[in-house]
Formats: C-alpha cells, structure tokens, sequence
C-alpha cells in the first residue's frame, strides 16, 4: 500500500561535482537524475582509477567555487564559468581555471563534460530534514543541509531521524497520480570527510562524520535511481510505494 511520507522541502542541484549547488524550486527528473545535475567534473591527469574526479574529498575548498552561466543561457545550461572564491570569473574550460585549481594542491586536472553524469553510487540523493537536524545536533554543529548535499531534500511527517533506511527496495513517487516522477531507493548513502567541510569557508569540523558514525554506522540518507521521468516541484508530495 503507499505510505505518505511528507513533502519536498528542497532541491539542489550541481553543475559541476564538489563545487557550490543551486537551490532550485522545480527541476526535470530525467533518466539520468536532475537535468544539468554534476554533467562538469575535474579529472585528475594522473590519476589512472577508475573514479579520476577531483572532489573536495581531496580538495576542500573546491566548495567555495561557484559555476555561472552566461547572461543569456537557460536555466538548466551547462555553466560557461566559474567564480572563485576571491571572486574572479574564469572560463569553465580554461586553462586559467585548471592552472588555478592545480596551484591549490590538487594536481594537474581538466574540466570534462559527461552527459550522464558522474556520480559516486547513484543519480539522485535523498536525505529527511530531520535527519540533518539530528546529525547536526549531535555534532554540536549548526544546522546546514548544504553540508549532506542531496539532491532532495524531504520534510517527514514522521519525527524519527534515520527513516530513510527503511526505504531501501521501494519506490518513492513525487505526487499522488500513477504518471508521478518516481525513484527506487537503492542504497544507504555511506557518508565521506565532504560532510565535515563548512561550505561556506572550506573549514572541517570532524564532529559532523563522527556524529554519523556513532548515531547510524555512518550512513545518513539514500540513494536512488530513477524509474520515471517528470518535473520535480517543491511542496510535491512523497509517497512510498513497496
């Protein structure tokens, strides 16, 4: 039977992985997650793994870079440029960039475009606020869903932290109708040192994964594919269908 679960209370979207997300109102979900949802990356030049993305893993302060667009570009194009955070405005692609990013430690790197997508598990991430009020909570933190970078963002009728879990294996549709844009719920999302940087000055505050760790074995949302397409609003209800 389908289970009312809350509504969507945000989404973000990011134009290029590991640097500062858009807040949106609605969004097209597509087969390959948000429409212009991480379809920029940068790749390590020497790096021969089979996951060569720079991220602010490695590089915190890849948070305090801004893609933009061109004045005249749609909302949902490829970012032309990006701002960084002395508040300089440099081409995507140029080597001015990838100069400036390399100088900060990161090793040689390139802007590539993938028209999938680069994600690290699956398309699209889903976290309860209530569960980024508890971590943060417990990590004595302010509270700032930024931090958990997800890609919806639900208000729960439910006041339990963690519910997320008790997703996995079902399918979360956003509306009531049978068309409704829908995802299935994959896999816990198994949180790395990204939650601990402060997006707004790079800093790290290590209480924020350890927080993680002890409340829930370190997962903190989930993850999930999309198994039909339409246009994401905020204040859409959720449902779960099993």
């Amino acid at each position: 039977m389908p289970v009312p679960i809350g509504h969507i209370e945000a989404l973000y979207r990011y134009p290029v992985k590991s640097m500062r997300g858009e807040r949106l109102d609605r969004a097209p979900l597509g087969w390959h997650g948000l429409e212009g949802d991480r379809r920029l990356a940068l790749r390590r030049l020497d790096d021969r793994s089979g996951f060569p993305w720079l991220s602010a893993s490695k590089l915190p302060e890849l948070v305090r870079f801004t893609p933009r667009r061109g004045g005249d570009a749609g909302a949902d194009a490829l970012p032309t440029h990006v701002l960084t955070p002395e508040g300089e405005a440099l081409p995507a692609f140029g080597e001015s960039l990838a100069s400036r990013i390399t100088r900060r430690g990161a090793g040689a790197v390139e802007m590539t475009h993938l028209r999938q997508g680069v994600f690290d598990d699956a398309s699209i991430s889903v976290i309860t606020s209530t569960t980024v009020s508890e971590v943060c909570r417990l990590a004595a933190t302010a509270e700032d869903v930024r931090r958990f970078r997800p890609n919806i963002l639900v208000r729960s009728a439910r006041t339990a932290p963690f519910e997320e879990d008790g997703w996995l294996g079902g399918v979360l549709a956003f509306g009531e109708s049978a068309d409704a844009p829908a995802v299935t719920i994959t896999t816990r999302d198994v949180r790395c040192a990204m939650l601990n940087i402060d997006p707004d000055d790079a800093s790290i505050r290590s209480e924020m994964l350890k927080a993680v760790v002890r409340a829930n074995g370190n997962n903190a949302g989930v993850y999930a594919t999309v198994t039909r397409i339409g246009e994401l609003k905020v204040g859409q209800p959720v449902v779960l269908h099993r």
